[in-house]
């Protein structure tokens, strides 16, 4: 192992050997050299122990540190770093591999951002447990009112951004964002759809911990504590008839078969004419259409049909009844229903008028109802005119009902019959409080409707 003084020009006047490597050493600072190899390739090395081992460490390549004096820096902060115990060599290759995971979890955050798992969850999770209908509205919303929300100042989307990173800050802002613009109740759905989207990222260790669990719902009106006993007694029921008229195709003739058949809102915004059989007065539900999955068939009175005759047969290519763009079921209930309610406060105040009551009309209002206590008010109102609950459970469609236990088990009796008669009886009640009422039946039937609701 030769041994000279390394200048620069040392350096530069050595030749490569004729085959192998040979090392050269320098006389001013020992544990400090250059390795030359017959390729002409010159590295600068450092030998020194650390705890008695001997270490022998590459400091780089002439090519790449062309000044001795750097690289000998390089050596004597090394060696410097021995005497106290330190290995250089190590501590480089610790810092490396800590650099390298560093790396790989910058990779891995970027490559799992809030969009590509909310993907992932709707084609693993959610497609396989929804119902078409609500998958469809799941995807809408975490699209559009998620992926696609702005962030703060300088911020990307929200579903660009790393998953790991999104805040419960994040998302209440998001909410706040949606509440602001009017739409609290959808605020409380986005929410219901997050956080299950959330929750199974948790499970599949993308994520620690579920950022949108704890966050109270966004609508005040579901904040409030109260029971779920909402429905529209007689007079609100001729309210919301006469209100009905004065709303534009589809909603108007669409909250009227909600009304007269009792079934949910998504089921008969989608329904379809295939569906249909108008001579027979059937509607027939399959199973992936249906919230608890078990096909249904609702008898239509004559009421219901001669609503149903009146919409345009335009047939759609999704063959649905009431649509607005040919490929979807109507949607916008919300603006709907409050278009609605200022209708019937609209008309009772006429009617407070024309009976000259003018002080109570500036004082009325109508109560806030709900598109689904539309299908608590059908229930109610068939109590009240004598359907038998067993028979009210089967035009529901409720799973379960007075009939339970084994009696459930082995009662498999469909009551067609005793159904066509319920869901008859209730649009002639109706008809009958859009009529000329005597006001004997009148208050009969409000004495009806507060006996109605003290029995709930």
């Amino acid at each position: 192992m030769p041994t000279l003084k390394l200048t620069q020009l040392a350096v530069d006047r050595l030749k490569p050997p004729g085959s192998g490597r040979v090392e050269y050493w320098d006389s001013q600072l020992p544990g400090f050299g250059l390795r030359v190899s017959e390729t002409g390739r010159k590295t600068w090395i450092a030998l020194y122990r650390v705890s008695g081992k001997l270490v022998r460490e590459t400091i780089g390549t002439a090519a790449l540190i062309p000044k001795v004096d750097e690289a000998r820096e390089r050596a004597r902060a090394s060696l410097l770093l021995a005497r106290g115990g330190k290995n250089p060599v190590a501590e480089r290759e610790e810092r490396a591999e800590t650099e390298r995971r560093a790396l790989d979890a910058d990779r891995t955050r970027a490559r799992n951002s809030l969009g590509v798992v909310l993907d992932r969850y709707l084609a693993e999770r959610a497609k396989l447990r929804l119902r078409p209908s609500t998958f469809a509205e799941v995807e809408r919303a975490l699209a559009v009112d998620v992926k696609q929300a702005l962030g703060g100042a300088g911020m990307p989307p929200l579903g660009d951004r790393p998953i790991a990173d999104i805040t419960r800050r994040d998302i209440r802002e998001l909410l706040d964002g949606i509440v602001a613009r009017g739409k609290a109740p959808h605020a409380h759905h986005v929410l219901a759809y997050l956080r299950p989207a959330l929750a199974w990222a948790v499970d599949r260790e993308i994520i620690t911990s579920n950022p949108a669990e704890g966050i109270s719902d966004p609508d005040p009106r579901r904040r409030e504590a109260r029971t779920r006993d909402r429905y529209l007694d007689d007079d609100e029921v001729r309210l919301f008839w006469q209100a009905c008229d004065q709303l534009d195709r589809p909603f108007g003739p669409l909250f009227k078969l909600l009304l007269l058949t009792g079934q949910r809102r998504e089921e008969v915004a989608g329904m379809r004419w295939s569906e249909l059989d108008l001579v027979k007065r059937v509607w027939t539900l399959p199973r992936g259409r249906v919230k608890n999955e078990k096909g249904h068939v609702v008898h239509l009175s004559s009421l219901a049909v001669k609503i149903i005759e009146a919409l345009p047969k335009v047939r759609s290519e999704a063959d649905l009844v009431f649509t607005t763009t040919g490929k979807t079921a109507v949607s916008g209930f919300g603006r709907a229903q409050q278009r609605l309610a200022a209708a019937m406060l609209k008309l009772r105040n006429a009617d407070l008028i024309e009976g000259s009551d003018a002080a109570a009309a500036e004082k009325v209002e109508i109560a806030h109802f709900t598109i689904h206590d539309l299908r608590r008010t059908t229930a109610t109102g068939m109590a009240g005119i004598g359907i038998a609950h067993h028979v009210l459970d089967k035009v529901l469609n409720h799973t379960s009902g007075k009939i339970s236990g084994v009696g459930a088990i082995y009662n498999r009796f469909e009551y067609f019959d005793e159904r066509e008669a319920a869901l008859a009886a209730w649009a002639r009640h109706v008809e009958t409080l859009m009529g000329e009422v005597p006001s004997n039946l009148r208050q009969l039937s409000e004495a009806r409707s507060r006996r109605a609701r003290v029995s709930q």
